[in-house]
């Protein structure tokens, strides 16, 4: 095999050929020849006849259109070694294929032929032909997205080996050609997939090719770049040391000047190679232009000398790396007001888009920055597929796709600088707005600007603009007697002057008497952040009863925001009533619509809120009965999603019984987006009800949303929960709901491979549920705990447990856990070297599965027989069970399974040495998670380092065992010998 072709500059060139016929009429003939060589009229395919026949239509497409002489098509057909009656057979096969084509297609002339009258793009290489022309116009043109995207097209049009079946020395020349020029076309895809910072998804495609391809520089060199784009410098090092073995090897040669000037800068780690020349994002005909921030005030007062600071900061971001300027002062000085009007008066200055984010600074839990890196590049145009998990990778891609735009990104509400960095921008022409209750002393770079309450004067302006001029000119004394009873804190202006506003019969006057009365607001007045207690104090003294109520009451909740149903439950209300009493608070400033449907209070409202509740609600109980029901509407409903997920699971018959109802679902799509969207308000619901009667009901409403825990999309807040619910139920003496808390925790510990503190945690489990006699929670602790000995390689033990929880399901009549238990008990039995009863339990667990209805389990019956089948040498049988395993979790939204089920299928392919594929694979896993944790990662590492050795890649190989081995020895793993010894010089020849 030859060495890769250097390319130039631009995309690979066009091979000669040109489309036949382009001049003629369309027609209703199609013919391909980037695969096997056919032809259809319409949608029938037509018979092209024999071998020989196939390669006559071929010689002549690809002359498109020009006349072969009949010594030509013979010497295309057959060579050298013509048969005696070649010209006879040549008049054969012309004459067969004249009747299957359409009339005046295959046409005689001057003693050839050739082919004619046929339309544009009735050929297959004519169209990827057009399609790569148009490719390298848009790449000439700045348009990376849509190069990309038509050299997609082009490359797909590939159906296997070119001219596949079709003999002779022509055809087996022009075979060559084309499979060269659709590799050009494949490199400068991948070129450009790294260009806008589609490294990771690149690895796997390129560790493929390089498989396929061992000799071919560029692909080697392009893997180099992902790798080291990856955050996986010793890889990337790793495969240029194996290049360079393998070209010695095999041709004698070093590896190429740019290959090897590549390898120095990745030594240096040159800043230059994490350069991107375009942002990441889909395919589109315009790019994404994102404009966040919210509406500005149309009365916004005063802050003159603010605006025009703020404004000369924003100005220089065009010659700075990153403008960012962050705001600070107490809760209600205007922070948020002056940032956002700031921001519409510098829009012009950043024409790619506004990005806007409340980052919730002042709550007990603060949005976390990987959260908000997600919706940052979700509204860029970034493909949920393309948007990676952890927070630096996050952070890397988003600074990336802001590369070389002009976007203004306003972070408000802050906690800290730690919050702040990862959203920050990072090239030039990009700038940043913060605000916060905290002066960031610690954010590099940033202008720093202390907000303080307004003056006099513009406090009054403000309350004029909102008032009314006429009422204020008559009343100036009293306006300044209201304006400093708010402190000049403008929300207190703007609160006390909106009630003002709708209560057209009553005087300035009147509502300065109101505030004269230090009997309707707060002494301490200057007290920090409380301060603006007294304005609220203004809005609240004006409700009506249902209004009050309602926001003492919704104040009690914990949670980022609450939706309209769950608000329903709180205060035991028809959601259309609801809704009518939370739009009204909404008009008063006393809580914020989030999103229609969904409501949030400004953080020091809430406290406010709660305060009143704790003096004003009568009788007390009440507030313990709403937190009740709301506990109730989370259980009931995460308790209907559970049984959709999971037909046939008797669980859901054995969670604490709930008085308020929840909703019902009946498409699982739905139910699943409810449980994703309401994972916030579900965990802190379960977190406050810690020392109260609700306690055992909020480990249950845990349990029944474990799949916030097993998709991975909430581990971290999960896990957190399940801690505080331990605690909890240990301080209450509640054995029945300690042990269920610790069955909880056991399956996010497991998820997250921490497996010796899962089996603290099972163990404790299991003694907890025996001695409440809690035979659900007992039976789910074995089967936790046959898991953790089938990681401790303790497969009779496994086994052991496996066998109680059968029992104990199958007793509860719990089909849907009995088939997942015999499933996890094929694993023991195929541990302890018995594949055939591992097949025969999967099996088993299998039809279980698929007799109760199971839905997102069915897969791990898919999954456990793959497994199985694999361990057999059943290869075929064992992909097609991971294949159906992985189309359930993947319309399940388990991610983590979906990644783990891609290393099975690598672990298939390997075991049927079909390295290339493992090893495509085996990175799709890494890229995507697994269930395991850090151990299941150094899994897949260790896997892909067998599939990579074999494949001759050794550097890479062992690049790959060093990192398994250090996660192994992190973790305490046992498999951390066996990578010793891979890394050993003998395993490694």
């Amino acid at each position: 095999m030859s060495r890769g072709t250097a390319m130039d500059d631009g995309l690979p060139r066009v091979p000669e050929q040109r489309r036949p016929g382009s001049d003629a009429q369309p027609a209703a003939l199609r013919f391909a020849v980037l695969g096997p060589v056919r032809a259809w009229r319409g949608e029938e395919s037509l018979n092209t006849g024999s071998p020989q026949q196939r390669a006559l239509l071929a010689a002549l497409l690809l002359r498109e259109g020009r006349t072969a002489t009949a010594a030509e098509l013979i010497d295309a057909l057959w060579g050298d070694d013509p048969p005696s009656q070649a010209l006879a057979a040549l008049r054969t096969y012309a004459s067969r294929l004249r009747k299957v084509l359409d009339a005046g297609v295959l046409v005689s002339e001057s003693g050839g032929y050739a082919i004619r009258s046929v339309a544009d793009g009735a050929l297959d290489l004519a169209v990827a032909q057009d399609l790569a022309t148009d490719a390298e116009k848009a790449k000439n043109a700045g348009d990376l997205c849509r190069a990309r995207e038509l050299l997609g097209r082009a490359v797909a049009l590939w159906d296997g080996e070119a001219l596949a079946g079709v003999p002779g020395p022509y055809v087996e020349a022009q075979r060559v050609r084309l499979e060269e020029w659709r590799l050009q076309l494949l490199e400068s895809r991948l070129d450009m997939d790294l260009e806008q910072g589609c490294h990771a998804e690149a690895v796997s495609e390129l560790t493929a090719l390089t498989a396929a391809h061992p000799l071919r520089e560029r692909l080697r060199e392009l893997l180099m770049l992902a790798l080291y784009r990856s955050g996986r410098q010793a890889e990337a090092l790793a495969v240029y040391a194996d290049t360079r073995r393998l070209l010695a090897d095999e041709l004698g040669v070093d590896p190429r000047p740019a290959l090897r000037e590549l390898q120095q800068r990745i030594l240096q780690a040159d800043p230059g190679l994490a350069e991107l020349s375009a942002p990441v994002a889909e395919p589109a005909a315009t790019p994404v232009r994102p404009a966040q921030l919210p509406a500005t005030v149309p009365d916004f007062t005063g802050r003159s000398s603010f605006v025009a600071e703020l404004s000369e900061v924003l100005a220089s971001a065009e010659g700075r790396v990153m403008a960012v300027s962050a705001l600070a002062g107490i809760g209600g000085v205007g922070k948020t007001t002056l940032a956002v009007h700031v921001a519409h008066q510098a829009r012009s200055a950043f024409p790619d888009g506004q990005l806007y984010v409340d980052l919730q600074g002042a709550g007990a839990r603060a949005a976390e920055p990987e959260t908000v890196l997600g919706s940052f590049l979700r509204a860029l145009g970034t493909a949920d597929s393309a948007i990676p998990d952890s927070l630096e990778e996050r952070s890397a891609l988003y600074r990336s796709v802001l590369d070389g735009r002009r976007v203004l990104v306003l972070l408000d509400n802050a906690r800290d600088a730690a919050q702040v960095r990862p959203l920050l921008p990072g090239t030039s022409g990009c700038a940043a707005l913060v605000t916060s209750r905290v002066r960031m002393v610690d954010l590099a770079g940033a202008h720093l600007v202390d907000l303080d309450v307004m003056s006099p004067d513009e406090a009054l302006s403000l309350f004029t603009k909102i008032v009314g001029e006429e009422r204020v000119a008559s009343e100036r004394e009293a306006a300044l007697d209201v304006v400093a009873a708010c402190g000049f804190l403008p929300l207190a202006i703007r609160i006390a002057a909106s009630r003002l506003a709708a209560r057209r019969t009553w005087t300035v006057s009147v509502l300065a008497a109101k505030l004269a009365d230090e009997r309707r607001r707060l002494d301490e007045l200057q007290a920090g952040d409380l301060a603006v207690k007294a304005t609220f104090e203004l809005g609240y003294g004006q409700l009506e009863p249902a209004q009050a109520r309602a926001f003492r009451l919704l104040g009690l909740a914990d949670g980022p925001d609450i939706s309209l149903a769950a608000a329903a439950a709180v205060l035991d209300l028809p959601v259309e009533e609801t809704e009518d009493l939370l739009e009204s608070l909404v008009d008063t400033s006393l809580l914020e619509s989030a999103a229609p449907g969904r409501y949030r209070y400004h953080d020091l409202v809430r406290l406010y809120a709660r305060a009143c509740a704790e003096r004003d609600e009568q009788p007390p109980s009440e507030r313990d009965a709403a937190m009740s029901r709301l506990l109730d509407f989370y259980l009931a409903t995460a308790a209907g999603v559970y049984a959709i997920e999971r037909p046939g699971d008797r669980l859901v018959d054995d969670l604490e019984a709930t008085d308020y109802p929840g909703l019902v679902f009946t498409d699982g799509s739905a139910a699943l987006d409810w449980l994703y969207t309401e994972a916030a308000p579900i965990l802190a619901c379960v977190r406050q009800a810690a020392g109260t009667e609700r306690l055992q009901r909020a480990v249950d409403l845990l349990w029944a949303s474990r799949d916030l825990a097993e998709s991975g999309a909430n581990s971290h807040q999960y896990e957190t929960t399940a801690v505080a619910m331990r605690e909890a139920t240990q301080a209450a003496g509640d054995v029945r709901a300690e042990g269920r808390a610790r069955n909880t925790l056991t399956g996010v510990l497991l998820v997250s491979g921490r497996i010796q503190q899962a089996a603290q945690e099972a163990r404790l489990a299991m003694e907890c549920s025996t001695a409440a006699g809690d035979s659900t929670a007992s039976s789910w602790a074995a089967q936790d705990r046959g898991l953790i000995a089938l990681h401790q390689h303790r497969y009779a033990d496994g086994k052991v447990f496996f066998d109680q929880a059968i029992e104990g399901f199958r007793t509860a009549g719990n089909g849907l856990c009995e088939a997942t238990a015999l499933c996890n008990l094929s694993r023991a039995h195929m541990g302890m070297g018995n594949t055939a009863k591992a097949i025969e339990f999967a099996q088993h667990g299998l039809a279980v599965h698929i007799e109760v209805g199971s839905t997102m389990r069915l897969a791990n019956g898919h999954y456990a027989l793959g497994v199985a089948l694999t361990k057999a040498d059943r290869h075929a049988e064992a992909l097609s069970q991971y294949s159906e395993a992985l189309t359930i979790f993947v319309d399940h939204r388990q991610r983590l399974w979906e990644g783990t089920t891609h290393f099975r299928i690598a672990e298939a392919h390997i075991a049927a040495r079909r390295p290339a594929r493992a090893a495509q694979h085996a990175e799709q896993a890494l890229a995507i998670g697994c269930i395991g944790g850090d151990r299941m990662r150094g899994n897949v590492l260790t896997l892909l380092g067998r599939a990579l050795s074999t494949l001759g890649q050794l550097d890479r190989a062992r690049a790959c065992w060093r990192e398994a081995l250090n996660l192994y020895e992190e973790n305490g793993a046992p498999e951390a010998d066996e990578v010793r010894a891979l890394l050993t010089p003998t395993a490694a020849a």
